[in-house]
């Protein structure tokens, strides 16, 4: 069920899905045989111990790696076996990104900083203005958007790096450890950034270690050895964030 409990559409449909790495003389199975729905308007947290192949999982939702086997849909679309240009396109157009580190530009303002998937998507000067003002808004960095990395806080910054992730329109927003490097004030800043942006709409996928932050979400996914071993609703909570 997507948000409000209504009927939804899936937008990411993972069907039996495998991935084998050669480590020397040794294949690793991280995934084995996955299996998983997630539909439009949901916010799932994804969590496991290191290894239990939830980055692998969120690398392929990402088009960033292939599955050795099995099916991955994005809404509707046949993904896992196309060619590089096209995978980049489609996480340039239906893919938004938050990582644990930010990645940012330095020496080049918040607006820009958002405004960069647009340019590459060729979108019009005063459409660009307009969607980029509209997500740094939405993030609460309206008056910061002519600052530059260095001169906004870590929360300030992955706020920005939400902005980047929501000018693009995405089809789902991936969120790989999102707090990992924040204060707990910081961390907070983001996690109610993402929950505005769910609020909007978005459907999220968001892998933590974090029991707190996971509590977060509408769902939780649990893996341990390239399996999902429980996936249901998140039972409400109010928790502090763990420091």
């Amino acid at each position: 069920m997507g948000a409000g409990g209504a009927a939804a559409a899936d937008v990411i449909e993972v069907t039996d899905v495998r991935k084998v790495y050669q480590s020397g003389d040794v294949l690793v199975e991280a995934l084995r045989g996955v299996s998983l729905t997630v539909s439009d308007g949901e916010f799932v947290a994804v969590m496991g111990p290191s290894g239990s192949g939830k980055t692998t999982l969120l690398g392929i939702l990402g088009c960033l790696d292939r599955p050795t086997s099995g099916s991955y849909r994005l809404v509707g679309q046949e993904v896992s076996a196309l060619d590089e240009t096209r995978r980049a396109r489609v996480r340039r157009e239906r893919i938004g990104f938050v990582f644990q580190a930010f990645n940012l530009i330095p020496r080049t303002s918040a607006y820009k900083n958002v405004e960069l998937p647009l340019i590459y998507g060729r979108v019009r000067p005063r459409e660009r203005r307009e969607r980029v003002l509209r997500a740094l808004a939405d993030v609460g960095l309206s008056e910061r958007a002519r600052h530059q990395p260095s001169q906004l806080s870590g929360g300030e910054q992955q706020r920005v790096a939400i902005a980047r992730a929501l000018v693009v329109r995405p089809s789902v927003i991936l969120a790989d450890e999102p707090t990992g490097n924040l204060d707990t004030q910081n961390a907070e800043d983001v996690l109610a950034a993402l929950e505005r942006a769910h609020a909007g709409g978005a459907t999220i996928v968001m892998v933590t270690h974090s029991e707190e932050i996971a509590s977060r979400a509408s769902r939780t996914v649990h893996f341990v050895d390239g399996h999902i071993v429980a996936d249901g609703a998140t039972a409400p909570r109010a928790l502090e964030l763990a420091t």
